[in-house]
């Protein structure tokens, strides 16, 4: 008997037991890779848009916001799915989204330093001791660094004795705000200090104007609650009670630093910025250094602990320190202090 082949039947090659081939299980796969692009986009997106928008939305909004250049990860992976999805709208879209966090990664704000005859020399430590469990290791980079003025968050009644008693001598001139837990905090200073009404808020927040070398300077400890969930309503009204020391006078050189649990990726800290001051981690080229958490800082984390100065101040160097038993990095900055033209 001869054999002949049927043909035009648009039938397909079937794999073993007759399972449908690799071009069909490749095609039965599309439609999921798909969802999974659109669900990672219409996430980014969110945040994206908040961040078009210059607003911090709501929860989990300002949270995702502080790791907004981390966005580029699902947005990476959510490429390769359109592509093996063959989903070209998906495509173009994470392009869009790619393209935006780009720009927005790159740093905020105006970056000019000033240009007049230096007048004082000033080193800046700021730290969060977590509840005061970080002061042991404070401690030692205090005398090693020598700042010339200290900020410390969460620095509670054993922290501030500790403070007290090791850096008495060294630095004469305190104002703290005394309480427990996360409340209490401390500014030291070599320079005279005449107290002032600090900034008011849930955690302490002291001020002070500095004597230093015969120029006032303003000395402000920033801290505000962290926008956690339910909470997010009272993080914005002490940013913005924050932002209202910036702009209440703009003739004094201004020191504005501590932990600000915010990142220049939120409106509520740009806002801040946009009274004239100037991030000094930026201007000492470390504008996206990562100070917490600070297990994993070294692969993941948001840089949100500041010091931010008037355009009287530039930045000469800038340095993130690792402190045991605390989850922030500490900050510690050279500035120079400038005449005015």
């Amino acid at each position: 008997m001869t054999y002949q082949p049927v043909r035009g039947t648009g039938t397909r090659p079937s794999g073993p037991s007759g399972e449908p081939g690799d071009g069909s299980r490749r095609g039965a796969g599309r439609p999921l890779a798909a969802w999974c692009a659109a669900l990672l986009l219409a996430g980014v997106s969110v945040v994206v848009g908040c961040r078009t928008a210059g607003t911090d939305g709501i929860t989990p909004v300002p949270q995702l916001l502080a790791f907004l250049p981390w966005l580029l990860v699902p947005t990476g992976a959510a490429l390769l799915f359109s592509l093996l999805a063959r989903w070209w709208t998906g495509l173009v879209w994470g392009v869009v989204a790619l393209a935006l966090l780009a720009w927005f990664i790159e740093p905020y704000g105006d970056s000019t330093e000033p240009d007049g005859t230096p007048l004082a020399e000033l080193r800046v430590l700021t730290s969060n001791v977590e509840f005061g469990h970080g002061t042991g290791s404070l401690v030692p980079e205090i005398r090693r660094w020598k700042p010339d003025v200290v900020f410390v968050e969460e620095c509670e009644y054993t922290c501030q004795a500790t403070l007290q008693r090791d850096f008495g001598d060294t630095y004469p001139h305190r104002r703290e705000v005394v309480a427990g837990g996360s409340a209490g905090s401390m500014l030291l200073s070599r320079y005279p200090l005449r107290g002032t009404d600090g900034v008011p808020g849930t955690m302490g927040m002291p001020g002070a104007v500095a004597d230093v070398r015969g120029h006032n300077v303003r000395l402000q400890l920033a801290h505000p609650m962290p926008p956690l969930p339910g909470q997010v309503g009272l993080w914005r009204r002490e940013l913005g009670r924050l932002r209202d020391f910036g702009a209440a006078d703009r003739r004094t050189p201004t020191v504005l630093a501590g932990d600000f649990n915010a990142s220049q990726d939120h409106a509520a800290f740009r806002r801040i910025l946009d009274t004239g001051l100037h991030d000094a981690a930026r201007l000492a080229g470390h504008d996206r250094t990562p100070s917490w958490p600070a297990r994993t800082a070294g692969v993941i984390g948001a840089q949100i602990d500041h010091v931010l100065v008037s355009r009287d101040f530039s930045a000469g160097d800038a340095r993130f320190l690792r402190l045991a038993s605390t989850d922030h990095r500490a900050l510690l900055v050279d500035l120079t202090l400038h005449q005015r033209r």
